[in-house]
């Protein structure tokens, strides 16, 4: 039984956080190594979600790597390394996504099996909702699709989500909101 309280908790991570971005600056490759190992599926999974396709979530995450580590040293730590590298994949995906208008497709297979499941049909149900649900989602305006997927997927605060789009948490809010009923109505 830990006798650390969870703001203590959540304390410790901050500063180890705070630690390693600055041994990162400093020029260490492994401190650097660790950031991206933390941070690593969240920033692919923002990519993805902002673009639908697999293979040019990489593509942006990738670039968001590439540019967060290029612009580590003017990281102010206003908000949470987590919350400023996420708004790079965010950028770095939009910005591939307008560069690659015309080629957009939608991955049929993005829905994989059901872990820990052994019947094919059950695969099969999860596989085709979530599909539907990521049709559903890719139809949704972009600021839209963005709240709720950082807030469904990703699991962030509206106050994060409002970090990561440039806008007001008042604003992230309701982009959520109006998302997750259009959601609904498409999925009816």
């Amino acid at each position: 039984m830990s006798t650390t309280a969870p703001g203590q908790r959540a304390d410790a991570v901050a500063f180890d956080e705070a630690r390693l971005v600055a041994a990162a600056r400093s020029g260490d490759a492994q401190a650097r190594e660790r950031l991206i190992a933390r941070h690593l599926a969240d920033v692919y999974d923002v990519a993805l979600r902002v673009l639908g396709d697999r293979d040019l979530a990489q593509d942006a995450a990738q670039d968001a790597w590439v540019n967060a580590l290029a612009a580590l040293g003017r990281f102010r730590g206003e908000a949470s390394f987590r919350t400023w590298v996420l708004r790079i994949a965010s950028n770095s995906a939009r910005s591939l996504a307008r560069r690659r208008a015309r080629w957009r497709e939608v991955d049929i297979a993005a829905a994989g099996d059901v872990p820990g499941n052994d019947d094919p049909s059950v695969g099969i149900r999860f596989s085709a909702e979530a599909e539907r649900v990521a049709e559903a989602l890719a139809r949704l305006p972009e600021k839209q699709r963005l709240a709720v997927s950082l807030r469904v997927y990703q699991g962030l605060s509206y106050q994060e989500i409002a970090e990561l789009t440039a806008s007001t948490e008042g604003s992230a809010r309701v982009n959520y909101h109006l998302g997750i009923k259009r959601l609904r109505e498409l999925l009816k």
